[in-house]
Parts: C-alpha cells; sequence; structure tokens
C-alpha cells in the first residue's frame, strides 16, 4: 500500500482539524500553510471529505472547516477510503472485487492476505483523535528539544 499525496495531506489537514476540534472553524488558508500546500489543492480534498459528511463547512468571514463527528469516532481508514479508494495492498484482496484469475493457485496470496487484515485492523482502530494526540505529544518534545537546544546555546 502507497498513499498518495491526496492520501497523505487530506489526513494531515484531518488531524489538524481534529487538534482543534471544539475550538471553532479553520479556515482553508490556515490548514493549507500548516500542510504546505496550495489552498486550491486543500480545497479538493476538502470538498471529497464534506461530500463523506466527514468535514462540515460555513462560508464567509468567520468560515471554515470543522469535523463533522468528534475525532475518537472517525478511523483513519474511513478517512483512507474516501482520499484514497482502496488500501489494499494488492489487487487479489481488495474489497472492491477487483479479481485476480490466479487467485486460487497463488501461493503468495495467503501472506497478502494476512498483510491487508493487519493494515486494515490498524487503520480501522486508529482514530483521529488517537493520531492527534500523538501529533501534539509530539509537537510538544520537539519544542521541548528546541527550548534545551537553545538554553545551551546561551550558556
Amino acid at each position: 500500500m502507497k498513499l498518495s499525496t491526496r492520501g497523505r495531506y487530506g489526513l494531515k489537514a484531518m488531524v489538524d482539524l481534529a487538534v482543534n476540534y471544539g475550538g471553532g472553524m479553520v479556515s482553508t488558508a490556515s490548514l493549507a500553510a500548516m500542510q504546505g500546500i496550495s489552498d486550491a489543492y486543500l480545497e479538493q480534498l476538502i470538498a471529497a471529505l464534506r461530500k463523506a459528511g466527514l468535514v462540515n463547512s460555513v462560508r464567509g468571514a468567520q468560515g471554515g472547516y470543522s469535523l463533522a463527528r468528534p475525532p475518537g469516532e472517525i478511523s483513519v481508514n474511513e478517512v483512507l477510503r474516501v482520499l484514497e479508494g482502496s488500501t489494499a495492498v494488492m489487487d487479489c484482496v481488495s474489497t472492491e472485487g477487483a479479481a485476480c484469475d490466479n487467485a486460487c493457485a497463488c501461493s503468495a496470496r495467503p501472506l497478502w492476505l494476512k498483510l491487508q487484515s493487519r493494515i486494515d485492523e490498524v487503520l480501522d482502530s486508529t482514530t483521529l483523535a488517537d493520531m492527534a494526540e500523538d501529533y501534539v505529544f509530539q509537537r510538544s518534545r520537539l519544542q521541548a528539544a528546541q527550548e534545551r537546544s537553545e538554553q545551551n546555546q546561551l550558556k
């Protein structure tokens, strides 16, 4: 499974919305700046997420985007399926019905099925709340390390 920029940036934007959950709307410009991508590209990603019912939008000066449900109720798999379509490692294990003429005789298919099962397990059990919590912790560790480095440079 290789995620496209669509999946990577869209998931990161959803994590940013999860971090801000309950704090009001987040503008496209703000989200795009956090991701380092163009507003227009982010709008495409958000449009798909809004259509799937994962994101709410409000127009106007105080408008922007927010999660449609609490971050703990949105799985990573739900987000990636909207943005990527499939998270299958191989076509023969896809839930979208992609067929392989060699599936029954393929010696590697049992491995692909196990791998797909584990991937789905992780993506289904990880929520945006989990990712937001990990991200906030990671940022605080980075900030603390930078502050220690600055203090050491002053000595």
